[in-house]
């Protein structure tokens, strides 16, 4: 591999923000993937055209993704550190055991921020959960629920994916300009988490 420089930058527009908007997993070990084959983003991820699922986790607030670069002139080596914090407000049975099996596994990961960029961390070796909270909170403003930390090493950052279209059920890569490569999403059930103001179970309660 080359460590020549292949291009410059100039200074962008004031038009990025900051956030996430949603996070796939999908279990590792997936199958089909496919790189960019156009000079300079050949990091990116063209396809993923194996029979994957993709769970998605809709976010909003302080979940965040933060890479640190680890470089060694007495090694001879880099990775990239690829920390991913998510916040998922309110607590539910069926969270509780999913968060469980996530805890337990090592997925990757592709993560929607709030610009529509798509990236894949833990390409090669995953994302570990490596620490978290459930929490009740304390006041009520406070959060009731989970926070995750996954953590992953990598030889390159988080890989951009080129994703051409995205549906409740389907995520679709450009696949270098051929045909779509579609992976199956599995969206999250609203009944699952939301629940009415129904006080009918509190002494003196009602609505």
């Amino acid at each position: 591999m080359s460590c020549d420089l292949t291009k410059g930058r100039q200074r962008p527009c004031k038009d990025s923000v900051g956030g996430l908007k949603a996070v796939y997993f999908i279990d590792y070990g997936m199958t089909g993937l496919v790189m960019n084959t156009t000079s300079g983003t050949e990091d990116n991820i063209a396809a993923i055209a194996g029979s994957n699922t993709a769970y998605r986790y809709d976010l909003k607030g302080n979940s965040n993704l933060e890479q640190t670069i680890t470089s060694s002139t007495d090694t001879g080596g880099t990775f990239f550190e690829q920390v991913l914090t998510l916040v998922l407000p309110k607590l539910s049975p069926k969270d509780h055991k999913e968060l469980k099996l996530i805890s337990f596994a090592r997925p990757h990961i592709i993560i929607k921020d709030n610009n529509d960029n798509y990236f894949m961390a833990g390409l090669e070796h995953g994302m570990d959960v490596t620490g978290g909270t459930i929490s009740s909170g304390s006041g009520m403003g406070d959060l009731s629920g989970y926070t995750l930390t996954f953590t992953g090493q990598e030889r390159a950052p988080a890989n951009f994916c080129d994703i051409s279209a995205e549906t409740d059920t389907q995520l679709s890569f450009s696949n270098n300009g051929g045909s779509a490569a579609n992976v199956s999403v599995v969206p999250g059930v609203v009944a699952d988490v939301d629940v009415d103001d129904d006080q009918s179970g509190i002494p003196g309660g009602g609505n």
